[in-house]
């Protein structure tokens, strides 16, 4: 029986084991975007990972959806994140770069040069955004055009580009939490009539259209997908997810993918194993169905539902998590407060089993 604890090929990527570092938003980026000495100590604690999958990185200025968010779009980002890749090798870990559009989740006070927010339709997101001054409200978006949009998959192969010259292993592609590829996947916010909506087809084109130039551009074995079926966050309404993530994975399973990284919501779970059979490669499962994936879900390895398991906030606070769950604890509590943003406290200060 496989578990947890066994190595594993990833499209030619060796593997340690199959626990992942899920990526978690951190806001802790340095000046420009970049990434600090903090993110290299931060990454390399837990380079124990089978594979660490990094916070979101904006792909362009206008893909920056939070306050001191770090992104793969000039020559400082990917020189600041060298060192990070580097430091993870040499600790012996893999490590793959989630490239993120936030879309319409933003606020124009986070973007410079008079720019707003993006998406495929002028839809704003209900509630607030957290930012430098204060709280805002989501504002209604730029509906991009057509040439935008394709200005737009650009900037996803420019980034995937610049992970691969930072020193990435590869990159995931984040098509879920309602940022921008969820955006075009949403009935409630992909209101368009012409090739990019109106239809599942029409609906899948962007994240299609994505996936494949940056698998060209990269190679497929380097390249990604995360997807989090019938998640309601940041405004997103999927009431019947079925039909348009079937249609997806049947568009991508061709390509020979690195793998698929499913953010599994409450009910979801038949979808899981449709999409775990329709997908022929590596599935990567943050199982999120109850609150955050807790100690007692990599069983989901040895069950067959995934290949690989992705931690979030368990291992934000067990830098060593890997070495913990095979023995069972004890565990580290994650503090909330320190989540986003702020110093060492609540992002390296986190202790390793040899040291308590």
């Amino acid at each position: 029986m496989t578990t947890a604890f066994d190595p594993v090929d990833l499209s030619g990527t060796q593997l340690s084991n199959r626990i992942a570092l899920a990526p978690m938003t951190r806001s802790r980026a340095g000046e420009g975007g970049t990434a600090t000495d903090l993110t290299v100590d931060y990454y390399t604690q837990r380079a124990s990972a089978g594979l660490i999958i990094t916070e979101g990185i904006q792909p362009s200025v206008v893909g920056q959806g939070y306050p001191s968010t770090p992104g793969l779009h000039s020559a400082e980002q990917v020189a600041s994140w060298r060192k990070v890749t580097d430091s993870v090798h040499a600790a012996g870990g893999r490590i793959f770069a989630q490239v993120m559009h936030a879309g319409r989740i933003g606020h124009p006070v986070l973007l410079p040069d008079g720019l707003v927010p993006v998406a495929p339709s002028p839809v704003a997101a209900p509630g607030q955004v957290h930012t430098h001054v204060g709280p805002k409200d989501f504002v209604e978006p730029h509906e991009l055009t057509d040439a935008e949009i394709r200005s737009t998959v650009a900037d996803f192969v420019t980034a995937s580009r610049n992970a691969i010259e930072a020193g990435f292993d590869g990159v995931e592609l984040h098509g879920a939490n309602g940022y921008l590829i969820q955006q075009f996947l949403a009935p409630n916010t992909n209101l368009r009539t012409d090739g990019w909506g109106g239809s599942d087809q029409g609906r899948i084109r962007f994240a299609v259209e994505v996936v494949k130039a940056v698998a060209a551009e990269i190679g497929a074995d380097r390249t990604a997908l995360r997807i989090s079926p019938g998640n309601p966050y940041n405004g997103i309404e999927e009431p019947e997810p079925d039909a348009v993530y079937t249609a997806l994975v049947a568009e991508l399973e061709p390509l020979g993918l690195a793998y698929l990284h499913v953010l599994e919501q409450a009910g979801t779970r038949e979808l899981t194993l449709a999409l775990r059979k329709q997908f022929t490669g590596t599935l990567v499962i943050n199982v999120f169905s109850e609150g955050p994936t807790g100690p007692e879900h990599h069983t989901v390895i040895d069950d067959g539902v995934a290949d690989i398991i992705a931690y979030g906030a368990l291992f934000l606070a067990n830098p060593d998590l890997p070495a913990r769950l095979k023995a069972g604890g004890p565990f580290n509590t994650p503090d909330p407060s320190t989540f986003f943003g702020g110093d060492a406290k609540g992002y390296t200060d986190y202790p390793a089993l040899d040291t308590v």
